[in-house]
């Protein structure tokens, strides 16, 4: 089952600047393998379902590891019948459109 994952962790108790947090995570996610899309205010995810988890996980465990409060929301859209929707869903969006939305 492919699924797109969006996800946005960062430490509770760490202040106001939190790049560093997030550049961790996102070292975790770009080893993963997996298609990714990276924003301002979170990380979308694709794949199946066992390796989206493995990566949200991964990332819990490495901001855990020094922060004694973590956040983290998560939306998940699981479908059986389609892949790479990650940039077909923008696509099909564009070609309705029939314009560039990514600017």
């Amino acid at each position: 089952m492919s699924v797109l994952l969006e996800f946005a962790m960062s430490p509770m108790d760490k202040g106001e600047s939190l790049s560093q947090y997030v550049a961790r995570s996102m070292d975790i996610i770009d080893s993963s393998g997996l298609a990714y899309q990276f924003t301002p205010m979170g990380t979308i995810l694709e794949g199946e379902w066992d390796e989206v988890m493995e990566v949200v996980s991964k990332c819990y465990k490495r901001m855990s590891e020094d922060c004694r409060r973590v956040s983290c929301g998560i939306k998940i859209d699981a479908r059986k019948d389609v892949n790479s929707r990650l940039s077909k869903k923008m696509k099909k969006v564009e070609s309705i459109l029939d314009r560039e939305l990514v600017k």
